[in-house]
């Protein structure tokens, strides 16, 4: 810390690095009870909606999928919303089998693994956007967290139900 009370470039660092680690950890620790839960259901049951009015687990794994990849590319040059996303399509169950699912499960989560890995501590004092609102970066991580986590959740409720 300076002799005023401030801190200094390099603990702000070690502050933002603590900060991107805990992150990672929650975002591991989520995915970890999701791939929990998807593993003991058979492939039939990963496309079960529960009634009319709700998704199927595989219809969430691909919109967290396609949110995290939205997100996460270039994620701090870029706008979070993707031109390229096609985010209604993300509510069409449109996979044939349990390893096209997962390959897309997974290549969403090492796009945010990637870049959330590939920010310093510094990154921190930045600013992103997301469907053009600006949001500093600690709080585009907390939304992604809060997003996800609010998936996973309805991941393992289904899969408890069936």
């Amino acid at each position: 810390m300076t002799t005023s009370g401030e801190l200094t470039a390099d603990e702000i660092n070690d502050v933002g690095r603590t900060v991107i680690s805990g992150s990672i950890s929650a975002f591991r620790s989520n995915k970890g009870f999701a791939d929990k839960a998807i593993s003991q259901l058979s492939d039939d049951k990963l496309h079960v909606a529960l009634d009319g009015n709700t998704n199927s687990i595989a219809v969430i794994m691909k919109h967290v999928a396609g949110n995290l990849q939205s997100r996460w590319t270039d994620f701090l040059t870029t706008d979070g919303e993707k031109p390229w996303r096609n985010r209604d399509e993300e509510f069409v169950d449109t996979f044939s089998n349990r390893e096209q699912l997962l390959a897309y499960w997974e290549s969403g989560w090492t796009t945010l693994f990637n870049s959330l890995s590939s920010l310093s501590g510094s990154d921190l004092v930045k600013s992103v956007t997301i469907r053009g609102e600006v949001h500093s970066v600690p709080l585009a991580m907390q939304r992604s967290l809060a997003h996800t986590t609010y998936h996973i959740g309805q991941i393992m409720l289904i899969s408890r139900i069936l």
